[in-house]
C-alpha cells in the first residue's frame, strides 16, 4: 500500500508542477468578429513580446480577441495570422502579458507517456486534466481539405474551448495545441515539431503560409509487386481526381495515375505530396514520376501558389 501511495503521490506532484508552471501562460479567449462574440477558447504565450499561439479555427472571421489569463489580467490581441491547413493562429497582445510557455519536441514523444492539457474548456478558466499518449502521427482532416500530419492522440480529457490550449509533457513544455474533440477519451492536438514552429514563425513575420497546388487529390495503395520492384516503395499514392485547369491537368496527369516520385523524392503515401506543397515549389519546374499502363512516366509542370486557404 505505502508504494501505491508513493507512485500516486509522485504522480500528483508531477501534475501539480506541471499546472503551476504552465498554467500563468495560459489565456482563456473570448473571440469577437464584426458580428459581435463568436465564441471562445484558450490561446498561450510563446514570446515574451506578447505573441499568443491558438488554433485556427478558434479565431475564424475574428481580428481581435480578449485574452484572459489567469492572474486576472485582460489584454485585446490582435490576430496576426491564421493558417487553416495546419490548423494554427497566432495573436499579439496589446497590453502586458505573463512569460511565455517553454517549448517541447513532439518528436520526443512515446506512445503512454503522460501529458498534461491546460485550457479553458466550457468557459471554465484555467482547468487541467491529464491523461497518456494514447497514439502518434494520427491525420487530422481540415475545412480545408487537406490533413495535419503527426497528430497527437491522448485520453486526457478535452472538451469544446480546450482548443488553443496547452499540451504539456510532464517537464511542463509545451508538445502539442489542443485542437479537437473526437469523442470520449480521444482528443487531438497539433504537435509542437520542426514543421509547425516553422508555420508560427511564418504567420509571425508575413501574417500566412504560401502552399503549392498541384490540383490533384488522391489514396495511399500498396503498390503491385512490379511496380514496387521497380521504384524500390511498397506504397504509392493513385491519383483520383484531378482539377480542370489545374497544373497537374496541364501538364498531363490522369486520374488512375500512381505518383511515385515527385521532385526527387519517393512517394510513399498521399500525405507526402501535401508535405512537398512548400512555397518554394511554387512556379518552380518540377519532375513526376507516375506509373501508368505499365511503364514509368515523367511529367513535368510548375505548381501554382494554393490560394483561398
Amino acid at each position: 500500500m505505502s508504494d501505491d501511495r508513493e507512485a500516486l503521490d509522485a504522480y500528483s506532484r508531477t501534475i501539480v508542477a506541471v499546472a503551476e508552471t504552465v498554467l500563468p501562460s495560459v489565456a482563456s479567449l473570448e473571440v469577437r468578429t464584426v458580428r459581435g462574440r463568436a465564441g471562445a477558447g484558450s490561446a498561450s504565450i510563446i514570446t515574451r513580446d506578447g505573441y499568443l499561439l491558438t488554433s485556427a479555427h478558434v479565431v475564424a472571421g475574428a481580428t481581435t480577441a480578449e485574452a484572459t489569463f489567469t492572474d486576472g489580467t485582460t489584454t485585446t490581441a490582435d490576430v496576426v495570422g491564421r493558417d487553416t491547413l495546419s490548423d494554427l493562429a497566432v495573436l499579439l497582445a496589446r497590453g502586458d502579458t505573463p512569460p511565455p510557455v517553454e517549448q517541447g519536441d513532439a518528436s520526443t514523444l512515446r506512445v503512454g507517456q503522460l501529458v498534461v492539457a491546460l485550457g479553458n474548456p466550457l468557459g471554465l478558466a484555467g482547468s487541467v486534466t491529464a491523461g497518456i499518449v494514447s497514439a502518434l502521427g494520427r491525420s487530422l482532416p481540415t475545412a480545408a481539405g487537406r490533413v495535419v500530419d503527426e497528430v497527437i492522440q491522448t485520453d486526457a480529457a478535452l472538451n469544446p474551448g480546450n482548443s488553443g490550449g496547452v499540451l504539456a509533457d510532464h517537464h511542463g513544455r509545451m508538445v502539442g495545441v489542443n485542437t479537437a474533440v473526437a469523442g470520449i477519451g480521444l482528443g487531438l492536438a497539433v504537435p509542437i515539431n520542426t514543421t509547425t514552429r516553422e508555420i508560427v514563425t511564418t504567420l509571425m513575420t508575413t501574417g500566412r503560409v504560401r502552399r503549392a497546388w498541384l490540383g490533384i487529390a488522391g489514396k495511399t495503395i500498396t503498390l503491385p509487386p512490379k511496380v514496387a520492384a521497380k521504384v524500390g516503395s511498397l506504397t504509392g499514392m493513385q491519383v483520383a481526381t484531378v482539377v480542370d485547369g489545374s497544373p497537374a491537368e496541364r501538364a498531363g496527369i490522369h486520374a488512375g495515375d500512381i505518383m511515385v516520385e515527385l521532385d526527387g523524392t519517393t512517394i510513399v503515401t498521399a500525405t507526402a505530396v501535401q508535405k512537398l506543397m512548400v512555397e518554394d515549389a511554387i512556379d518552380r519546374q518540377i519532375e513526376i514520376t507516375v506509373w501508368r499502363g505499365g511503364a514509368l512516366v515523367d511529367v513535368i509542370l510548375r505548381p501554382r501558389e494554393l490560394t483561398g486557404s
